[in-house]
Protein backbone atom coordinates (compact mmCIF):
# COMPACT_ATOMS: atom_id res chain seq x y z
CA UNK A 1 0.00 0.00 0.00
CA UNK A 2 1.24 3.42 -1.07
CA UNK A 3 2.32 5.84 2.12
CA UNK A 4 1.09 9.83 2.21
CA UNK A 5 4.47 10.35 0.96
CA UNK A 6 4.12 8.27 -2.21
CA UNK A 7 0.42 10.01 -2.36
CA UNK A 8 1.78 13.14 -2.47
CA UNK A 9 4.64 12.80 -5.20
CA UNK A 10 2.32 10.90 -7.49
CA UNK A 11 0.01 13.65 -7.19
CA UNK A 12 2.16 16.19 -8.14
CA UNK A 13 3.37 14.40 -11.09
CA UNK A 14 2.51 16.31 -14.06
CA UNK A 15 -0.22 14.58 -17.04
CA UNK A 16 1.73 13.41 -19.52
CA UNK A 17 4.29 11.68 -16.34
CA UNK A 18 0.83 10.12 -15.16
CA UNK A 19 -0.09 9.00 -18.16
CA UNK A 20 3.04 7.27 -19.09
CA UNK A 21 2.20 3.74 -21.13
CA UNK A 22 3.31 0.75 -18.81
CA UNK A 23 2.98 -1.71 -21.54
CA UNK A 24 4.19 -2.25 -25.13
CA UNK A 25 0.33 -2.71 -25.88
CA UNK A 26 -0.37 0.74 -24.44
CA UNK A 27 2.51 2.49 -25.90
CA UNK A 28 1.71 5.16 -28.64
CA UNK A 29 3.22 5.08 -32.36
CA UNK A 30 6.22 4.08 -33.21
CA UNK A 31 4.89 1.02 -35.29
CA UNK A 32 7.32 0.85 -37.41
CA UNK A 33 9.82 -0.03 -34.82
CA UNK A 34 7.57 -1.53 -31.88
CA UNK A 35 5.05 -3.13 -34.11
CA UNK A 36 4.13 -6.88 -34.01
CA UNK A 37 6.57 -8.80 -35.64
CA UNK A 38 9.19 -6.40 -35.54
CA UNK A 39 12.95 -7.03 -34.53
CA UNK A 40 12.51 -4.13 -31.66
CA UNK A 41 9.44 -5.72 -29.74
CA UNK A 42 10.38 -9.64 -30.33
CA UNK A 43 13.73 -8.65 -28.89
CA UNK A 44 12.21 -7.13 -25.91
CA UNK A 45 10.09 -9.33 -25.21
CA UNK A 46 12.73 -12.10 -25.12
CA UNK A 47 15.01 -9.72 -22.70
CA UNK A 48 17.88 -10.23 -25.61
CA UNK A 49 17.53 -5.97 -26.49
CA UNK A 50 21.20 -5.05 -26.60
CA UNK A 51 22.64 -1.63 -26.39
CA UNK A 52 20.79 1.03 -28.77
CA UNK A 53 20.01 4.45 -29.15
CA UNK A 54 16.82 6.42 -29.60
CA UNK A 55 16.89 9.22 -32.08
CA UNK A 56 13.97 11.45 -32.47
CA UNK A 57 12.14 14.54 -32.08
CA UNK A 58 10.76 15.45 -28.60
CA UNK A 59 7.79 14.14 -27.00
CA UNK A 60 7.56 10.94 -29.15
CA UNK A 61 8.21 8.19 -27.02
CA UNK A 62 11.98 7.32 -26.01
CA UNK A 63 11.81 7.75 -22.35
CA UNK A 64 8.46 5.89 -22.05
CA UNK A 65 9.74 2.81 -24.11
CA UNK A 66 12.96 3.11 -22.21
CA UNK A 67 10.82 2.47 -19.27
CA UNK A 68 8.53 -0.34 -20.57
CA UNK A 69 12.06 -2.03 -22.00
CA UNK A 70 12.59 -2.29 -18.16
CA UNK A 71 9.89 -3.08 -16.86
CA UNK A 72 8.95 -6.00 -19.26
CA UNK A 73 12.38 -7.16 -18.90
CA UNK A 74 12.40 -7.20 -15.38
CA UNK A 75 15.75 -5.96 -15.46
CA UNK A 76 17.18 -3.23 -13.02
CA UNK A 77 16.76 0.42 -14.09
CA UNK A 78 19.26 3.60 -14.13
CA UNK A 79 18.03 6.65 -15.88
CA UNK A 80 20.54 9.63 -15.93
CA UNK A 81 20.82 13.13 -17.94
CA UNK A 82 23.57 13.97 -19.71
CA UNK A 83 23.75 17.42 -19.22
CA UNK A 84 24.08 16.73 -15.15
CA UNK A 85 25.90 13.97 -14.83
CA UNK A 86 29.53 13.01 -15.20
CA UNK A 87 32.42 10.78 -15.34
CA UNK A 88 32.16 9.48 -11.43
CA UNK A 89 28.40 9.24 -11.81
CA UNK A 90 28.74 6.91 -14.57
CA UNK A 91 31.55 4.88 -12.92
CA UNK A 92 29.49 4.35 -10.02
CA UNK A 93 26.58 2.98 -12.06
CA UNK A 94 28.65 0.24 -13.46
CA UNK A 95 29.99 -0.61 -10.30
CA UNK A 96 27.04 -0.89 -8.86
CA UNK A 97 25.93 -2.89 -12.22
CA UNK A 98 28.60 -4.96 -11.95
CA UNK A 99 27.80 -6.14 -8.24
CA UNK A 100 23.85 -7.18 -9.30
CA UNK A 101 25.02 -8.83 -12.22
CA UNK A 102 27.61 -11.19 -10.12
CA UNK A 103 25.80 -11.82 -7.40
CA UNK A 104 22.03 -12.06 -8.47
CA UNK A 105 22.41 -12.09 -11.99
CA UNK A 106 20.21 -9.21 -12.98
CA UNK A 107 21.05 -7.09 -15.71
CA UNK A 108 20.45 -3.15 -15.47
CA UNK A 109 19.56 -0.64 -18.16
CA UNK A 110 21.00 2.62 -18.61
CA UNK A 111 19.08 5.13 -19.84
CA UNK A 112 20.94 8.30 -21.09
CA UNK A 113 19.12 11.45 -21.69
CA UNK A 114 20.52 14.01 -23.80
CA UNK A 115 22.96 11.19 -24.87
CA UNK A 116 24.62 13.11 -27.50
CA UNK A 117 25.42 15.91 -24.54
CA UNK A 118 28.14 13.55 -23.37
CA UNK A 119 31.75 14.23 -24.04
CA UNK A 120 34.56 11.45 -25.00
CA UNK A 121 35.54 10.85 -21.74
CA UNK A 122 32.20 9.84 -20.39
CA UNK A 123 31.31 7.88 -23.49
CA UNK A 124 34.82 5.86 -23.28
CA UNK A 125 34.46 5.32 -19.47
CA UNK A 126 30.99 3.26 -20.41
CA UNK A 127 32.68 1.37 -23.56
CA UNK A 128 34.05 -1.45 -21.25
CA UNK A 129 30.90 -2.10 -19.29
CA UNK A 130 28.97 -2.25 -22.46
CA UNK A 131 31.20 -4.63 -24.18
CA UNK A 132 31.54 -6.88 -20.85
CA UNK A 133 27.43 -6.63 -21.31
CA UNK A 134 27.36 -5.03 -17.27
CA UNK A 135 25.45 -2.19 -18.43
CA UNK A 136 22.97 -2.65 -21.11
CA UNK A 137 23.00 1.19 -22.72
CA UNK A 138 20.02 2.95 -24.13
CA UNK A 139 20.38 6.77 -25.52
CA UNK A 140 17.89 8.91 -25.62
CA UNK A 141 18.93 12.02 -28.21
CA UNK A 142 16.42 14.48 -30.61
CA UNK A 143 20.10 15.14 -32.23
CA UNK A 144 21.46 12.84 -35.06
CA UNK A 145 23.81 10.25 -33.23
CA UNK A 146 25.84 9.77 -35.96
CA UNK A 147 26.76 13.22 -36.41
CA UNK A 148 26.68 14.45 -32.73
CA UNK A 149 28.13 11.24 -30.79
CA UNK A 150 31.20 9.58 -30.60
CA UNK A 151 32.04 7.15 -32.89
CA UNK A 152 32.90 4.22 -30.47
CA UNK A 153 29.55 4.77 -28.66
CA UNK A 154 27.36 4.57 -31.78
CA UNK A 155 29.20 1.48 -33.32
CA UNK A 156 28.17 -0.69 -30.14
CA UNK A 157 24.73 0.36 -30.35
CA UNK A 158 21.53 -0.17 -32.80
CA UNK A 159 20.34 3.22 -33.96
CA UNK A 160 16.20 2.85 -33.51
CA UNK A 161 14.75 6.08 -35.30
CA UNK A 162 11.70 7.44 -33.57
CA UNK A 163 9.01 9.35 -35.64
CA UNK A 164 6.90 12.45 -34.86
CA UNK A 165 3.63 11.26 -33.79
CA UNK A 166 0.55 11.05 -36.07
CA UNK A 167 -2.24 13.69 -34.99
CA UNK A 168 -4.47 10.24 -34.26
CA UNK A 169 -1.57 9.18 -31.94
CA UNK A 170 -1.96 12.31 -30.04
CA UNK A 171 -5.73 12.62 -29.99
CA UNK A 172 -6.76 8.93 -29.06
CA UNK A 173 -4.46 9.74 -26.27
CA UNK A 174 -5.63 12.68 -25.16
CA UNK A 175 -9.06 11.25 -25.12
CA UNK A 176 -7.81 8.60 -23.16
CA UNK A 177 -6.20 11.16 -20.62
CA UNK A 178 -9.95 12.57 -20.52
CA UNK A 179 -11.37 9.50 -19.54
CA UNK A 180 -8.94 7.52 -17.68
CA UNK A 181 -9.93 8.31 -13.72
CA UNK A 182 -7.02 6.10 -12.28
CA UNK A 183 -3.96 8.29 -13.19
CA UNK A 184 -6.04 11.15 -15.88
CA UNK A 185 -8.54 13.39 -15.60
CA UNK A 186 -11.09 11.21 -15.73
CA UNK A 187 -12.36 12.09 -12.07
CA UNK A 188 -13.64 15.60 -13.33
CA UNK A 189 -16.56 16.29 -14.60
CA UNK A 190 -14.91 17.94 -17.73
CA UNK A 191 -15.95 18.38 -21.31
CA UNK A 192 -13.41 19.16 -24.43
CA UNK A 193 -14.95 21.29 -27.08
CA UNK A 194 -13.41 19.12 -30.73
CA UNK A 195 -12.47 21.96 -31.96
CA UNK A 196 -10.47 22.75 -28.23
CA UNK A 197 -9.25 18.72 -28.95
CA UNK A 198 -8.82 19.55 -32.77
CA UNK A 199 -6.22 22.67 -31.60
CA UNK A 200 -4.26 20.83 -28.96
CA UNK A 201 -3.27 17.88 -31.50
CA UNK A 202 -2.31 20.09 -34.68
CA UNK A 203 0.04 23.08 -32.08
CA UNK A 204 1.52 20.45 -30.52
CA UNK A 205 2.76 19.09 -33.99
CA UNK A 206 3.66 15.43 -32.54
CA UNK A 207 4.98 16.41 -29.63
CA UNK A 208 2.66 14.20 -26.83
CA UNK A 209 4.40 15.60 -23.88
CA UNK A 210 3.43 19.28 -24.90
CA UNK A 211 -0.04 17.81 -25.79
CA UNK A 212 -0.71 16.58 -22.49
CA UNK A 213 0.80 19.56 -20.21
CA UNK A 214 -1.26 22.42 -22.50
CA UNK A 215 -4.54 20.37 -21.64
CA UNK A 216 -3.78 19.63 -17.88
CA UNK A 217 -3.01 23.41 -18.18
CA UNK A 218 -6.09 24.38 -19.74
CA UNK A 219 -8.49 21.96 -16.81
CA UNK A 220 -6.05 23.32 -13.68
CA UNK A 221 -7.02 27.39 -14.71
CA UNK A 222 -10.65 26.89 -15.55
CA UNK A 223 -13.14 27.72 -13.25
CA UNK A 224 -15.72 25.10 -12.98
CA UNK A 225 -19.74 26.76 -14.33
CA UNK A 226 -22.83 26.73 -11.45
CA UNK A 227 -22.98 23.20 -12.09
CA UNK A 228 -19.42 22.02 -11.31
CA UNK A 229 -18.31 21.63 -15.21
CA UNK A 230 -15.57 22.53 -16.63
CA UNK A 231 -15.42 23.22 -20.33
CA UNK A 232 -12.21 23.58 -22.29
CA UNK A 233 -13.02 25.65 -25.27
CA UNK A 234 -11.21 26.78 -27.94
CA UNK A 235 -10.10 30.12 -26.56
CA UNK A 236 -8.89 28.63 -23.72
CA UNK A 237 -7.07 25.77 -25.52
CA UNK A 238 -5.21 28.71 -27.51
CA UNK A 239 -3.70 29.95 -24.48
CA UNK A 240 -2.95 26.72 -22.40
CA UNK A 241 -0.65 25.67 -24.98
CA UNK A 242 0.19 29.56 -26.33
CA UNK A 243 -0.33 29.18 -30.29
CA UNK A 244 -3.38 30.50 -31.98
CA UNK A 245 -5.37 28.64 -33.87
CA UNK A 246 -5.78 28.43 -37.83
CA UNK A 247 -8.02 31.19 -39.19
CA UNK A 248 -8.46 29.19 -42.29
CA UNK A 249 -9.94 25.18 -42.53
CA UNK A 250 -7.47 22.68 -43.34
CA UNK A 251 -7.90 22.67 -46.91
CA UNK A 252 -7.24 26.06 -47.27
CA UNK A 253 -3.72 25.92 -45.59
CA UNK A 254 -2.16 23.34 -48.04
CA UNK A 255 -3.84 24.96 -50.89
CA UNK A 256 -1.75 28.32 -49.77
CA UNK A 257 0.94 26.54 -48.73
CA UNK A 258 0.64 24.93 -51.88
CA UNK A 259 0.78 28.47 -53.67
CA UNK A 260 4.12 29.68 -51.32
CA UNK A 261 5.86 26.48 -52.86
CA UNK A 262 5.07 27.44 -56.41
CA UNK A 263 5.70 31.09 -55.91
CA UNK A 264 9.48 30.55 -54.58
CA UNK A 265 9.37 27.78 -57.33
CA UNK A 266 7.99 30.07 -60.27
CA UNK A 267 10.35 33.06 -59.30
CA UNK A 268 7.68 35.47 -58.20
CA UNK A 269 8.78 37.22 -54.95
CA UNK A 270 5.53 38.89 -54.46
CA UNK A 271 3.15 36.26 -54.48
CA UNK A 272 5.31 34.03 -52.36
CA UNK A 273 5.94 37.00 -49.66
CA UNK A 274 1.72 37.63 -49.98
CA UNK A 275 1.31 34.10 -49.07
CA UNK A 276 4.23 33.66 -46.14
CA UNK A 277 2.14 36.84 -44.44
CA UNK A 278 -1.17 35.62 -45.03
CA UNK A 279 -0.28 32.19 -43.76
CA UNK A 280 1.57 33.71 -40.10
CA UNK A 281 -1.63 35.95 -40.09
CA UNK A 282 -3.65 32.88 -40.24
CA UNK A 283 -1.65 31.30 -37.20
CA UNK A 284 1.00 29.44 -39.30
CA UNK A 285 4.29 28.88 -37.59
CA UNK A 286 6.58 31.36 -39.30
CA UNK A 287 9.38 28.27 -39.06
CA UNK A 288 7.44 25.93 -40.99
CA UNK A 289 7.72 28.57 -44.14
CA UNK A 290 11.47 28.89 -43.20
CA UNK A 291 11.79 25.49 -43.29
CA UNK A 292 9.75 25.19 -47.12
CA UNK A 293 12.54 28.14 -48.25
CA UNK A 294 15.66 25.96 -46.59
CA UNK A 295 14.35 23.14 -48.55
CA UNK A 296 13.46 25.07 -52.08
CA UNK A 297 16.65 26.48 -51.78
CA UNK A 298 17.95 23.25 -52.70
CA UNK A 299 15.35 21.42 -54.24
CA UNK A 300 14.85 24.66 -57.16
CA UNK A 301 17.96 26.33 -56.92
CA UNK A 302 20.92 24.16 -56.20
CA UNK A 303 24.39 24.68 -57.68
CA UNK A 304 22.69 27.25 -60.31
CA UNK A 305 22.92 29.75 -57.12
CA UNK A 306 24.88 27.68 -53.87
CA UNK A 307 24.18 30.45 -51.40
CA UNK A 308 20.74 30.46 -51.81
CA UNK A 309 20.94 26.94 -49.15
CA UNK A 310 23.22 29.60 -46.79
CA UNK A 311 20.51 32.79 -46.98
CA UNK A 312 17.91 30.20 -46.38
CA UNK A 313 19.74 28.23 -43.47
CA UNK A 314 20.62 31.01 -41.97
CA UNK A 315 17.15 32.42 -41.95
CA UNK A 316 16.41 29.79 -40.15
CA UNK A 317 18.98 30.13 -37.38
CA UNK A 318 17.94 33.63 -37.11
CA UNK A 319 14.16 33.14 -36.58
CA UNK A 320 14.68 30.39 -33.86
CA UNK A 321 17.36 33.34 -32.31
CA UNK A 322 14.86 36.00 -32.58
CA UNK A 323 11.39 34.84 -32.76
CA UNK A 324 9.06 37.28 -33.78
CA UNK A 325 8.88 40.03 -34.52
CA UNK A 326 12.20 40.62 -35.71
CA UNK A 327 12.75 36.86 -37.20
CA UNK A 328 10.18 37.82 -40.22
CA UNK A 329 12.91 40.46 -41.27
CA UNK A 330 15.33 37.89 -42.06
CA UNK A 331 12.90 35.00 -43.42
CA UNK A 332 11.74 37.58 -46.03
CA UNK A 333 15.07 38.16 -47.06
CA UNK A 334 15.37 34.26 -47.94
CA UNK A 335 12.22 34.41 -49.58
CA UNK A 336 13.31 37.23 -52.05
CA UNK A 337 16.41 35.75 -52.43
CA UNK A 338 15.31 32.26 -53.45
CA UNK A 339 12.82 33.77 -55.69
CA UNK A 340 15.21 35.61 -57.54
CA UNK A 341 17.83 33.85 -57.80
CA UNK A 342 18.41 31.46 -60.98
CA UNK A 343 16.23 27.98 -60.98
CA UNK A 344 17.76 24.71 -61.59
CA UNK A 345 16.30 21.22 -60.03
CA UNK A 346 20.05 19.31 -60.95
CA UNK A 347 20.56 18.72 -57.44
CA UNK A 348 17.59 17.17 -56.90
CA UNK A 349 17.35 14.91 -60.47
CA UNK A 350 21.27 13.76 -59.22
CA UNK A 351 19.83 12.76 -55.75
CA UNK A 352 16.93 10.55 -57.39
CA UNK A 353 19.52 9.17 -59.90
CA UNK A 354 21.83 7.76 -57.46
CA UNK A 355 18.96 6.79 -55.72
CA UNK A 356 17.94 4.53 -58.31
CA UNK A 357 22.05 3.44 -59.48
CA UNK A 358 22.47 2.16 -55.91
CA UNK A 359 18.95 0.65 -55.91
CA UNK A 360 19.22 -1.21 -59.13
CA UNK A 361 23.48 -1.84 -58.92
CA UNK A 362 24.97 -3.52 -55.87
CA UNK A 363 28.13 -2.85 -56.87
CA UNK A 364 30.51 -2.02 -53.66
CA UNK A 365 34.00 -2.72 -55.33
CA UNK A 366 36.12 0.17 -54.70
CA UNK A 367 38.49 0.57 -57.71
CA UNK A 368 42.27 -0.93 -55.87
CA UNK A 369 44.05 2.42 -56.29
CA UNK A 370 40.68 3.98 -54.55
CA UNK A 371 40.71 1.82 -51.00
CA UNK A 372 42.32 2.83 -48.10
CA UNK A 373 45.64 2.79 -47.28
CA UNK A 374 46.01 2.01 -43.78
CA UNK A 375 44.68 -1.44 -43.01
CA UNK A 376 45.41 -3.18 -46.93
CA UNK A 377 48.11 -5.09 -46.53
CA UNK A 378 48.33 -5.38 -50.61
CA UNK A 379 50.10 -2.22 -51.64
CA UNK A 380 47.64 0.28 -53.21
CA UNK A 381 49.06 1.93 -56.41
CA UNK A 382 47.90 3.73 -59.38
CA UNK A 383 45.85 6.44 -57.56
CA UNK A 384 46.47 9.68 -59.33
CA UNK A 385 46.79 12.82 -56.81
CA UNK A 386 45.17 15.55 -58.35
CA UNK A 387 47.44 18.40 -57.44
CA UNK A 388 49.82 16.64 -59.09
CA UNK A 389 48.03 17.31 -62.41
CA UNK A 390 47.34 21.04 -61.54
CA UNK A 391 43.87 20.46 -59.82
CA UNK A 392 42.35 17.52 -62.00
CA UNK A 393 43.06 13.91 -64.15
CA UNK A 394 41.04 11.63 -66.00
CA UNK A 395 40.73 9.11 -63.22
CA UNK A 396 37.74 6.44 -62.54
CA UNK A 397 36.05 6.96 -59.61
CA UNK A 398 33.03 4.99 -59.72
CA UNK A 399 32.82 0.64 -59.24
CA UNK A 400 34.01 -1.06 -63.17
CA UNK A 401 30.59 -1.97 -63.93
CA UNK A 402 28.67 1.72 -63.60
CA UNK A 403 31.86 3.61 -64.47
CA UNK A 404 30.44 5.42 -66.98
CA UNK A 405 26.92 6.40 -65.21
CA UNK A 406 26.01 10.48 -65.06
CA UNK A 407 23.87 11.61 -61.99
CA UNK A 408 24.71 15.12 -62.00
CA UNK A 409 23.87 17.07 -64.69
CA UNK A 410 23.97 20.99 -64.88
CA UNK A 411 21.78 23.49 -66.48
CA UNK A 412 22.51 26.34 -68.47
CA UNK A 413 21.19 28.70 -65.82
CA UNK A 414 22.93 30.89 -63.20
CA UNK A 415 26.12 29.14 -61.84
CA UNK A 416 25.74 26.09 -63.48
CA UNK A 417 26.70 27.84 -66.81
CA UNK A 418 30.60 27.68 -65.59
CA UNK A 419 30.28 24.19 -64.48
CA UNK A 420 28.87 23.16 -67.52
CA UNK A 421 32.02 24.85 -69.61
CA UNK A 422 34.01 23.19 -66.87
CA UNK A 423 32.79 19.47 -67.57
CA UNK A 424 33.50 20.73 -71.37
CA UNK A 425 37.05 21.26 -71.11
CA UNK A 426 37.85 18.18 -68.46
CA UNK A 427 36.21 15.80 -71.08
CA UNK A 428 38.67 17.37 -74.04
CA UNK A 429 41.13 17.01 -71.80
CA UNK A 430 40.83 13.51 -71.34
Amino acid sequence: MDSLFDYNVNASKPLAEKMRPTTLDDFVGQQHIVGKGSLLRRAILADKLGSCIFYGPPGCGKTTLAHIIASTTHSDFVQMNAVSSGVADAKKVIEDAKTRLELYGTRTYLMLDECHRWNKAQSDCMLAAIEQGYIVFIGSTTENPYVNMTRAIVSRCRVFEFRRLSEDDVKSALKRAITDKTNGLGNYDLTVDEKALDHLVWASDGDLRTALNALELAVMTTDPDKEGRITIDLETAQQSIQKKALSIDESTYYDMLSAFCKSLRGSDSDAALYWAERLIQAGCDPLLIARRTLVHSSEDVGMADPMALVVANSAVEAYKNLGMPEGKIPLYNAIIYVCEASKSNSVVEAMYGAERLVSENKDDNVPPYLRDTHYHTDKVTGYKYVHDYGGWVEQTYLPESIKDAQLYKPSKNGKEKDLVRAKVIKANKG
